[in-house]
């Protein structure tokens, strides 16, 4: 048995361990550094991301939380050359609805006290409004435009069904590379000091320190830390009973597609847009009748959530799209590394895709070969926040349900992770981002009744 000595272990070589890693080490000068994953980095969920990021959601803390993650990855675009893809075309969120107030509201929520400057009304006219024809991120203005009429929405986006009413344009907002930010975070750590190593981890108990039980090729090994990161994304809640502790989180697991749209059916400059939209899914008589033979699939026939993506992949002279639908609500506390995929779901999520851009109809049982079907779990808390900071086990800390948003929110949570374990001060939404917010009751009964869960 072999022993290792570290001053921190970080359990999880994802994006968030790897970004919590970055910053002990960066920021906080922290070299007796250990993270230990059972697969190589950036593989499992982080391999799976839709890498994209926003920095609105129907709540203000949230805004607060990924204003500060996407202030620290332009931070690192900005050193690296832009290594890391940053790209700024935005989110456009669409709608139907002619007068959807309670979007609007959350809208407003989101912005708090600078939604009166950031939130731009277009009704009728598209006067003073920017076109997302550029990708630069640096140029890209910030806050969100209103697009409201159906004309004005043909006008700027002719490839969307004409009964598209409303259009919300998040400014702030686009796609990087997760790869390429955690590639960009290994390399400039390493030579501080920072180590990896591939090796599960079996075993955790506690006396003057951690000791840590791991299996390594085959072999046992004992790991004594002072610290414990806890940043194992879908694994979080079983490394945290390894230590008696249980934590709040269940995991979501869900798919998304990729293949290369030769017949140009998307826009190569769209924004990364979301129909919001539930749907009941049109099927053929005979589709029906066979999906409803089979239990698994009956459900399909029902009334569908909306919150349906699209977006084009590899730049404006790309030629890939990604599609993805978070309809899946089953949810179980444990995971595992190689989930079994829905064979059906590429042509569910195109089908529903369709309605917001009929050219995409063509690819109906026609779908080229080469398509890439993928998914991941979004390990989330009942309210959809992440868990960052301290655990209840003393020397234990969270970097953990990030759900659908880890690679948009990786570098805040780790930023904000290593200031808890340094003892650093912390803006001043950290606190509701942790285990602590379980004691604010006027909190948790906001959530409660907002249900403003944000996850598209």
């Amino acid at each position: 048995m072999k022993t290792n000595d570290v001053e921190i272990l970080v359990i999880g070589a994802g994006i968030v361990g790897i970004a919590t890693a970055y910053y002990l080490a960066i920021k906080h000068k922290r070299s007796r550094l250990l993270i230990v994953d059972e697969g190589q980095p950036m593989a499992l969920t982080s391999a799976q991301s839709g890498e994209n990021y926003r920095n609105w959601w129907p709540h203000p803390t949230m805004a607060d939380f990924t204003n500060h993650s996407t202030d620290l990855m332009e931070e690192i675009a900005r050193r690296s050359d832009n290594r890391i893809h940053m790209t700024r075309r935005g989110y456009l969120l669409v709608t139907r609805d002619e007068r959807p107030e309670e979007l609007l509201q959350q809208l407003h929520a989101g912005y708090g006290a600078a939604a009166d400057k950031l939130i731009r009304l277009h009704e009728g006219s598209s006067r003073g409004y920017v076109p997302p024809h550029s990708a630069d991120w640096q140029t890209a203005p910030d806050g969100v435009d209103v697009l409201q009429g159906r004309d004005l929405i043909q006008q700027h986006y002719p490839y969307f069904h004409r009964d598209v009413a409303t259009a919300l344009h998040i400014r702030r907002a686009g796609d990087i590379s997760g790869q390429q930010l955690g590639q960009y975070m290994l390399e400039t750590m390493r030579p501080l000091g920072a180590q990896f190593q591939q090796a599960k981890v079996v075993g955790i108990s506690k006396a003057d320190c951690f000791n840590v039980d791991v299996l390594a090729d085959g072999t046992r090994q004992n790991i004594t830390a002072d610290i414990i990161v806890n940043a194992a994304g879908p694994f979080a809640a079983q490394v945290a009973a390894l230590h008696g502790e249980v934590l709040p989180i269940v995991n979501n697991l869900q798919q998304k597609i990729a293949f290369a749209d030769r017949n140009r059916a998307v826009d190569r400059k769209m924004p990364f847009a979301i129909d919001l939209d539930g749907q009941t899914l049109a099927w053929t008589d005979d589709e029906r009748e066979a999906l409803a033979a089979a239990p698994e699939f009956v459900r399909l026939l029902e009334p569908m959530p909306g919150s349906i993506h699209c977006r084009p992949d590899g730049g404006d002279h790309g030629e890939w799209i990604k599609l993805g639908w978070a309809f899946n609500t089953e949810t179980t506390t444990e995971s595992v590394r190689e989930p079994e995929l829905n064979p059906y779901f590429p042509e569910v999520v195109l089908r529903a895709a369709s309605r917001l851009q009929p050219a995409l109809a063509h690819y109906l049982g026609a779908l080229p070969r080469d398509r890439v079907h993928y998914g991941g779990y979004y390990p989330m808390t009942r309210e959809n926040w992440p868990l960052i900071g301290a655990a209840r086990t003393p020397g234990v800390f969270l970097a953990a349900a990030l759900s659908g948003y880890g690679t948009m929110g990786a570098c805040a949570a780790g930023d904000l992770c290593a200031r808890a374990v340094v003892g650093t001060e912390a803006p001043a939404f950290a606190r509701s981002l942790s285990l602590a917010r379980y004691q604010d009751q006027a909190l948790m009964d906001e959530l409660e009744a907002t249900a403003s869960r944000g996850l598209l």
